[in-house]
C-alpha cells in the first residue's frame, strides 16, 4: 500500500488503494461467502499487509500527456528514493544523468529535506489506509462473476471475483478523503484464494463536492484503476494506476488529472537500506542501465 502522490491528496490517496478486464464468467456459481464479507475480509488482510510491508526495487513508468518519465525506484524505512532514467522512452544524456544524480546526493545530504518527504509519504499512507478502511461500508456490492488472475492482477493460478460497486445511500463519510466515494460506482477484483484485493476500477457517476462545495469539486466521469498482484516471494504491490480526473479547487483553481503508471522489474530491495545507501545503489545502477539500456529504448542505426 504505498505510492502516493502530491496531486489533491484524497485523489491520489483513492488511487494508491490498491490497488483489462478479462472474460468474466457472468455464469459462474456465486461464492458461499457474501461479496460484503469477502471484501471486509479482503480490507482486513490489505491492512496487515501494510502493517508487513517488504521493501522493494522496480521501474515506474508514468505516462501524462506531456509524455512518458522512467524511473528507477528503491524503498527504504527513511523513504522512497528514485533516480530518472529515461524520458519518452529515450535514456537520459550524460548531462541529465550528472543533473539527477545531483539532486539525489543533495537529498541524501540534506536530513530536514529527508525529514519533509518521509512525513508527506506518511501522510499519503495514513490517507490511503482510511479509504482502504471505508471500503466495506462505503458501498454495496454485488456478485458479477469471475475470471482467471493475470500477470500483474492477482496470484497467478487463483481465481478472482468480480464485484460490482454502488454507493451504500447509509454511508457518512467521517471527512472529506471518503468523500470521493459518495459518488463513485465500478467493480473490484477479489483473489478468492488470498484474499486480496486484485483490482479496483471506479467511476464517478455525479459531480462530488467537497467541504459544501467551498474547498472545491470533482467532475462527473472522473475514473481510476488500480492493479495489484504476487510480484516476488508471494509478496504483492501495485503493478499499474490509472488516474483521469477533472474538476476545481476553492471554486477556481482547476484540476486536470490524467496519468497512468506501470511499475515492473520487482526485487527484494536489500535489507535494512539507509536512503543514503539506496541512493548510492540507484547511482550505480542508473550507470549500468546507460551503459546497457534495454533494446526498445535503444537508438535506431541509421540506415545510411
Amino acid at each position: 500500500m504505498k505510492l502516493a502522490n502530491s496531486y489533491l491528496g484524497l485523489l491520489i490517496s483513492v488511487a494508491a488503494m490498491v490497488a483489462v478486464r478479462g472474460a468474466a464468467s457472468l455464469h459462474a456459481q456465486a461464492p458461499a461467502e457474501s461479496p460484503a464479507d469477502m471484501v471486509r475480509e479482503a480490507v482486513k488482510n490489505e491492512i496487515s499487509a501494510s502493517n508487513n510491508d517488504p521493501k522493494f526495487m522496480f521501474r515506474e513508468r508514468k505516462q501524462t500527456p506531456h509524455g512518458s518519465q522512467t524511473k528507477l525506484i528503491v524503498e527504504t524505512k527513511e523513504a522512497t528514493a528514485g533516480i530518472l532514467v529515461a524520458i519518452d522512452d529515450k535514456p537520459l544524456t550524460a548531462q541529465q544523468r550528472q543533473g539527477e544524480e545531483a539532486r539525489l546526493t543533495a537529498l541524501a545530504n540534506n536530513p530536514e529535506e529527508r525529514k519533509k518527504k518521509q512525513k508527506a509519504e506518511r501522510e499519503d499512507a495514513n490517507r490511503t489506509m482510511r479509504m482502504v478502511k471505508a471500503l466495506p461500508d462505503a458501498f454495496l456490492y454485488e456478485f458479477d462473476g469471475t475470471e482467471p488472475a493475470k500477470p500483474g492482477i492477482g496470484n497467478l493460478g487463483d481465481e478472482l471475483v468480480r464485484l460490482k460497486f454502488r454507493p451504500n445511500p447509509s454511508y457518512n463519510p467521517p471527512s472529506r478523503t471518503e468523500q470521493v466515494l459518495t459518488g463513485m460506482q465500478g467493480y473490484i477484483l477479489i483473489d478468492a484464494n488470498k484474499h486480496r484485493i486484485a483490482k479496483i476500477d471506479g467511476t464517478l457517476f455525479k459531480d462530488v463536492g467537497f467541504g459544501w462545495g467551498i474547498l472545491g469539486h470533482l467532475d462527473k466521469g472522473g475514473h481510476f484503476l488500480v492493479e495489484q498482484g504476487c510480484v516476488t516471494n508471494g509478496d504483492w504491490d501495485i503493478t499499474r494506476m490509472s488516474l483521469s480526473f477533472t474538476g476545481r479547487v476553492l471554486l477556481f483553481k482547476g484540476i486536470n488529472i490524467k496519468s497512468e503508471e506501470v511499475l515492473s522489474n520487482f526485487r527484494p530491495a536489500p535489507p535494512n537500506l539507509t536512503f543514503a545507501e539506496a541512493v548510492e545503489l540507484l547511482k550505480r545502477e542508473s550507470a549500468q542501465l546507460a551503459e546497457n539500456p534495454p533494446q526498445r529504448e535503444r537508438e535506431t542505426p541509421d540506415p545510411k
